[in-house]
């Protein structure tokens, strides 16, 4: 990455499993120095502990939550490595805090500890300001009523969740935002700034725009990202492979048509029926994901083949 803007600052990260890592990851990308300290025995528990031993994608997103950070473990039980670590935060310019309450106590990481007389940020990434539970992504999207969009219309007993976290890494994104824009502030008047970031609070005003309330309001449940229109949907291929086609505008949907010699006369915003969909799903399942991929070659219609 070029644009490292970053370079020269210092921040622990005191967090684990997604958001707070994540929030470090991008501020390491951006050129601090971030580390990441951990017990030496209570590791990130997506390293070492109950999601690593049951689903071992968690080792890879730990490794890539990480990349780029030191890290240092310490037994936190230790008076001497207590005193290191907590000289490590106040001697840095930012704290991401993810670690229960008697934890900061015990590591000299409290709000008291880190009033200090200079510009620094201590940001908590927390569940919820209002509830008082813990919650996970599923729980943060069903809770601010975004996750009935994704089950709006099925009638399966058993769902899978949507395919990523989209709500924590909204979260972990945000945090790095608050983070800098408090260290704006706290340059400004030249002392600590305390920053608390709320996973429910995040997904409803990052991801909540895109469902708007005055549509929820109205029932409006489907629309161009989630499939209404058959210009911008997902196709099978013939070797049951995918296709993704988002030919929105009219120059791509025009040129799209030609190159599939697809005749219709029917709008691309076609929704009333299935017909358009049938027409063109039709038309893809007579082809290999390389046939289609050879025919888009050097064309420009949004048409990818889906890897």
């Amino acid at each position: 990455m070029s644009f490292r803007p970053l370079i020269g600052m210092t921040i622990i990260d005191l967090s684990h499993r997604l958001p707070g890592p994540l929030c470090g990851k991008i501020l390491t990308d951006l050129g601090a120095n971030v580390i990441k300290i951990e017990d030496h025995v209570f590791q990130d528990p997506f390293n070492s502990g109950l999601f690593a031993k049951f689903d071992t994608s968690f080792l890879s997103w730990y490794e890539n939550l990480n990349s780029g950070k030191k890290i240092e473990r310490f037994d936190f039980n230790s008076p001497a490595d207590q005193e290191k670590i907590h000289q490590m935060v106040v001697n840095a310019d930012a704290v991401i805090l993810g670690i229960p309450g008697k934890t900061r106590e015990k590591l000299k990481v409290t709000d008291a500890d880190l009033n200090l007389k200079k510009p620094f940020v201590a940001i908590e990434l927390l569940a919820s300001a209002s509830e008082k539970k813990s919650m996970h992504d599923l729980n943060a999207m069903a809770m601010t009523g975004l996750l009935s969009l994704y089950v709006s219309g099925r009638s399966e007993k058993i769902i899978d969740p949507p395919f990523l976290p989209i709500a924590g890494i909204s979260f972990g994104h945000k945090g790095a935002t608050d983070l800098l824009a408090g260290f704006i502030k706290a340059t400004k008047v030249n002392q600590t700034q305390f920053v608390k970031t709320y996973m429910d609070q995040v997904t409803e005003e990052i991801l909540g725009i895109f469902w708007p309330a005055a549509d929820r309001k109205l029932g409006k449940s489907k629309f161009l990202h989630n499939g209404v229109y058959p210009c911008y949907s997902l196709y099978q291929t013939k070797d049951k492979k995918y296709v993704a086609l988002a030919a929105v505008e009219e120059k791509f949907w025009v040129r799209f048509t030609d190159v599939f010699n697809i005749k219709t006369e029917m709008d691309r915003f076609h929704h009333e029926d299935s017909k358009l969909f049938d027409l063109l799903a039709e038309s893809f399942s007579k082809l290999s994901q390389q046939e289609i991929a050879d025919k888009i070659h050097g064309e420009d219609l949004c048409l990818s083949i889906i890897n």
